[in-house]
Protein backbone atom coordinates (compact mmCIF):
# COMPACT_ATOMS: atom_id res chain seq x y z
CA UNK A 1 0.00 0.00 0.00
CA UNK A 2 1.01 3.69 -0.88
CA UNK A 3 2.78 5.84 1.68
CA UNK A 4 -0.02 8.10 3.28
CA UNK A 5 1.05 11.89 3.04
CA UNK A 6 0.82 13.59 7.02
CA UNK A 7 -1.97 15.23 7.30
CA UNK A 8 -0.78 18.63 7.78
CA UNK A 9 0.95 17.84 4.76
CA UNK A 10 -1.31 17.75 2.13
CA UNK A 11 -2.03 21.01 0.49
CA UNK A 12 -5.64 21.55 1.82
CA UNK A 13 -4.73 19.99 4.86
CA UNK A 14 -7.33 22.32 7.22
CA UNK A 15 -10.34 20.48 4.37
CA UNK A 16 -12.01 17.16 5.14
CA UNK A 17 -14.05 15.47 2.88
CA UNK A 18 -16.77 12.83 5.30
CA UNK A 19 -18.61 10.53 3.48
CA UNK A 20 -21.92 8.16 4.05
CA UNK A 21 -21.76 5.02 2.50
CA UNK A 22 -24.76 3.28 1.55
CA UNK A 23 -26.12 5.10 -1.71
CA UNK A 24 -23.14 7.64 -1.61
CA UNK A 25 -19.54 5.99 -1.82
CA UNK A 26 -21.55 2.90 -3.09
CA UNK A 27 -24.75 1.43 -4.30
CA UNK A 28 -26.78 0.07 -0.94
CA UNK A 29 -25.40 -2.88 0.60
CA UNK A 30 -23.36 -3.33 -2.41
CA UNK A 31 -19.70 -2.66 -2.75
CA UNK A 32 -17.25 0.00 -3.70
CA UNK A 33 -15.82 0.05 -7.03
CA UNK A 34 -11.97 0.24 -7.87
CA UNK A 35 -13.18 3.41 -9.68
CA UNK A 36 -14.36 5.05 -6.66
CA UNK A 37 -11.14 4.08 -4.56
CA UNK A 38 -9.14 4.95 -7.02
CA UNK A 39 -10.33 8.61 -6.57
CA UNK A 40 -10.64 8.97 -3.32
CA UNK A 41 -6.91 7.69 -2.94
CA UNK A 42 -6.22 10.73 -5.04
CA UNK A 43 -8.97 12.88 -3.08
CA UNK A 44 -6.49 11.63 -0.25
CA UNK A 45 -3.44 13.29 -1.57
CA UNK A 46 -5.07 16.91 -1.39
CA UNK A 47 -7.10 16.26 1.81
CA UNK A 48 -8.17 14.28 4.67
CA UNK A 49 -11.04 11.72 4.32
CA UNK A 50 -13.79 10.26 6.31
CA UNK A 51 -17.26 8.02 6.27
CA UNK A 52 -19.37 8.19 8.74
CA UNK A 53 -21.62 5.43 8.76
CA UNK A 54 -25.03 4.28 10.68
CA UNK A 55 -23.91 0.54 10.93
CA UNK A 56 -21.01 -0.89 13.05
CA UNK A 57 -17.39 -1.14 11.32
CA UNK A 58 -17.52 -4.36 10.32
CA UNK A 59 -20.27 -4.23 7.62
CA UNK A 60 -17.88 -1.06 6.44
CA UNK A 61 -15.10 -2.90 6.05
CA UNK A 62 -17.11 -5.68 3.83
CA UNK A 63 -18.45 -3.00 1.80
CA UNK A 64 -15.14 -0.70 1.78
CA UNK A 65 -12.51 -2.41 2.74
CA UNK A 66 -11.15 -6.65 1.21
CA UNK A 67 -9.96 -9.69 2.37
CA UNK A 68 -6.22 -8.29 2.30
CA UNK A 69 -7.19 -4.48 2.40
CA UNK A 70 -8.64 -2.93 6.11
CA UNK A 71 -10.66 -0.13 5.66
CA UNK A 72 -9.37 1.58 8.08
CA UNK A 73 -5.99 1.68 5.98
CA UNK A 74 -8.36 3.83 3.29
CA UNK A 75 -9.70 6.65 5.07
CA UNK A 76 -7.64 9.03 7.62
CA UNK A 77 -11.19 9.01 9.79
CA UNK A 78 -13.32 6.03 10.34
CA UNK A 79 -17.11 6.83 12.08
CA UNK A 80 -18.88 3.58 12.89
CA UNK A 81 -21.94 4.23 14.43
CA UNK A 82 -22.41 7.37 13.68
CA UNK A 83 -19.02 8.02 15.09
CA UNK A 84 -19.51 5.93 18.88
CA UNK A 85 -16.50 4.24 17.17
CA UNK A 86 -13.90 6.61 15.86
CA UNK A 87 -10.39 5.49 14.56
CA UNK A 88 -7.74 7.97 13.13
CA UNK A 89 -5.11 7.32 10.98
CA UNK A 90 -5.59 3.11 12.54
CA UNK A 91 -5.76 4.20 15.97
CA UNK A 92 -8.57 3.91 18.11
CA UNK A 93 -10.47 7.00 20.06
CA UNK A 94 -12.50 6.94 22.90
CA UNK A 95 -15.89 4.67 22.25
CA UNK A 96 -19.26 5.12 23.79
CA UNK A 97 -22.39 2.55 23.38
CA UNK A 98 -26.46 2.85 22.77
CA UNK A 99 -26.35 0.42 25.72
CA UNK A 100 -24.07 2.23 27.95
CA UNK A 101 -26.11 5.19 27.50
CA UNK A 102 -29.79 3.94 28.13
CA UNK A 103 -28.91 0.75 30.72
CA UNK A 104 -29.15 -2.95 30.09
CA UNK A 105 -32.87 -3.73 31.34
CA UNK A 106 -34.18 -0.81 29.27
CA UNK A 107 -32.09 -1.67 25.98
CA UNK A 108 -34.11 -4.97 26.81
CA UNK A 109 -37.16 -4.19 27.05
CA UNK A 110 -36.36 -1.77 23.77
CA UNK A 111 -35.16 -4.86 21.89
CA UNK A 112 -37.78 -7.20 23.11
CA UNK A 113 -40.20 -4.86 21.82
CA UNK A 114 -38.86 -4.31 18.46
CA UNK A 115 -38.38 -8.58 17.98
CA UNK A 116 -42.19 -8.58 18.99
CA UNK A 117 -43.21 -5.81 16.87
CA UNK A 118 -40.98 -7.21 13.45
CA UNK A 119 -42.78 -10.74 14.13
CA UNK A 120 -46.13 -9.59 13.58
CA UNK A 121 -45.00 -7.43 10.78
CA UNK A 122 -47.46 -8.56 7.62
CA UNK A 123 -45.17 -8.08 4.83
CA UNK A 124 -44.63 -9.95 1.74
CA UNK A 125 -41.29 -11.18 2.26
CA UNK A 126 -39.39 -12.27 5.37
CA UNK A 127 -35.89 -13.50 5.86
CA UNK A 128 -33.07 -13.75 8.46
CA UNK A 129 -29.95 -12.78 8.47
CA UNK A 130 -29.03 -12.92 4.44
CA UNK A 131 -31.04 -10.97 2.26
CA UNK A 132 -29.97 -10.72 -1.67
CA UNK A 133 -29.97 -7.61 -3.29
CA UNK A 134 -33.66 -7.83 -5.17
CA UNK A 135 -35.15 -8.70 -1.99
CA UNK A 136 -33.67 -5.33 -0.53
CA UNK A 137 -35.17 -3.54 -3.25
CA UNK A 138 -38.52 -5.06 -3.05
CA UNK A 139 -38.79 -4.55 0.66
CA UNK A 140 -37.31 -0.88 -0.53
CA UNK A 141 -40.54 -0.20 -2.48
CA UNK A 142 -42.70 -1.87 -0.80
CA UNK A 143 -41.80 0.27 2.29
CA UNK A 144 -42.44 3.73 0.16
CA UNK A 145 -46.06 2.70 -0.92
CA UNK A 146 -46.98 1.43 2.72
CA UNK A 147 -44.60 3.28 5.16
CA UNK A 148 -43.26 0.12 7.26
CA UNK A 149 -40.41 1.91 8.33
CA UNK A 150 -42.08 5.17 9.16
CA UNK A 151 -45.07 3.36 11.08
CA UNK A 152 -42.65 1.49 13.09
CA UNK A 153 -40.71 4.38 14.35
CA UNK A 154 -43.76 6.18 15.29
CA UNK A 155 -44.73 3.52 17.45
CA UNK A 156 -41.25 3.20 18.80
CA UNK A 157 -41.78 7.01 20.11
CA UNK A 158 -45.07 6.11 21.64
CA UNK A 159 -44.04 3.12 23.11
CA UNK A 160 -40.80 4.27 24.52
CA UNK A 161 -41.14 8.48 25.02
CA UNK A 162 -38.76 9.00 28.25
CA UNK A 163 -35.66 6.93 27.00
CA UNK A 164 -34.68 10.08 24.75
CA UNK A 165 -34.31 8.61 21.95
CA UNK A 166 -34.17 10.19 17.69
CA UNK A 167 -34.88 7.70 15.19
CA UNK A 168 -33.93 8.05 11.14
CA UNK A 169 -34.56 6.23 7.72
CA UNK A 170 -31.29 4.57 7.00
CA UNK A 171 -30.27 2.51 3.83
CA UNK A 172 -32.87 0.48 1.63
CA UNK A 173 -34.07 -1.58 4.78
CA UNK A 174 -33.00 -0.08 7.91
CA UNK A 175 -33.63 2.54 10.37
CA UNK A 176 -31.26 4.21 12.73
CA UNK A 177 -31.72 4.20 16.32
CA UNK A 178 -29.89 6.40 19.23
CA UNK A 179 -30.17 8.43 22.19
CA UNK A 180 -30.77 12.70 21.35
CA UNK A 181 -27.37 14.36 20.02
CA UNK A 182 -26.33 10.91 19.18
CA UNK A 183 -26.88 11.41 14.78
CA UNK A 184 -23.81 11.71 12.52
CA UNK A 185 -23.20 15.10 13.97
CA UNK A 186 -21.89 13.27 16.69
CA UNK A 187 -18.66 12.50 14.58
CA UNK A 188 -17.99 16.13 14.63
CA UNK A 189 -17.16 15.73 18.02
CA UNK A 190 -13.99 14.20 17.33
CA UNK A 191 -13.01 16.78 15.00
CA UNK A 192 -13.34 19.50 17.34
CA UNK A 193 -11.33 17.46 19.52
CA UNK A 194 -8.52 17.29 16.95
CA UNK A 195 -8.42 20.86 16.41
CA UNK A 196 -7.59 21.34 20.26
CA UNK A 197 -4.96 18.16 20.64
CA UNK A 198 -0.90 19.43 20.75
CA UNK A 199 -0.49 19.11 16.84
CA UNK A 200 -3.90 18.40 15.35
CA UNK A 201 -5.32 19.55 12.57
CA UNK A 202 -7.93 22.61 12.82
CA UNK A 203 -10.71 21.90 9.85
CA UNK A 204 -11.72 24.94 8.81
CA UNK A 205 -14.02 23.58 5.17
CA UNK A 206 -15.76 19.99 5.96
CA UNK A 207 -17.32 18.76 3.05
CA UNK A 208 -20.08 16.26 4.03
CA UNK A 209 -22.21 13.74 0.96
CA UNK A 210 -24.94 12.05 1.42
CA UNK A 211 -28.42 10.34 0.05
CA UNK A 212 -30.36 10.69 3.42
CA UNK A 213 -30.21 14.19 3.27
CA UNK A 214 -34.11 14.92 3.82
CA UNK A 215 -35.83 15.50 6.98
CA UNK A 216 -36.00 11.81 9.00
CA UNK A 217 -33.06 10.53 6.67
CA UNK A 218 -29.85 9.86 8.64
CA UNK A 219 -27.32 12.36 6.65
CA UNK A 220 -30.05 15.16 7.36
CA UNK A 221 -28.59 16.50 10.61
CA UNK A 222 -24.93 16.46 9.59
CA UNK A 223 -26.16 18.07 5.65
CA UNK A 224 -27.53 20.61 7.92
CA UNK A 225 -25.32 21.27 9.97
CA UNK A 226 -23.90 24.91 9.80
CA UNK A 227 -20.48 23.11 10.24
CA UNK A 228 -20.36 21.42 6.96
CA UNK A 229 -21.21 22.25 3.28
CA UNK A 230 -23.46 19.14 2.73
CA UNK A 231 -23.39 17.41 -0.68
CA UNK A 232 -26.77 15.94 -1.70
CA UNK A 233 -26.23 13.11 -3.89
CA UNK A 234 -28.04 10.13 -5.40
CA UNK A 235 -25.48 7.52 -6.17
CA UNK A 236 -21.73 6.91 -6.19
CA UNK A 237 -21.66 8.22 -9.63
CA UNK A 238 -23.10 12.00 -8.30
CA UNK A 239 -20.39 12.07 -5.41
CA UNK A 240 -17.73 11.28 -8.40
CA UNK A 241 -19.05 14.02 -10.71
CA UNK A 242 -18.78 16.62 -7.56
CA UNK A 243 -15.71 15.36 -6.13
CA UNK A 244 -14.30 15.92 -9.82
CA UNK A 245 -15.33 19.30 -10.04
CA UNK A 246 -14.43 20.42 -6.63
CA UNK A 247 -11.02 19.26 -6.59
CA UNK A 248 -9.90 19.13 -10.59
CA UNK A 249 -9.78 15.40 -9.54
Amino acid sequence: MATVTPLDQRPLKDTICLFDVDGTLTPARLDVTPEMLDLLARLRQKCSIGFVGGSNLAKQQEQLGSSTVKVTDLFDWCFAENGLTAIRLGKDLPSNSFIKSIGEEPYKKFANFCLHYIADLDIPVKRGTFIDVQERNDFEAYDKSHNIRPKFIEVLRAQFPDLGLNYAIGGQISFDVFPEGWDKTYCLRHLEKEASAPGGITYKTIHFFGDKTSKGGNDYELYEDPRTIGHSVTGPDVTTKILKELFDL
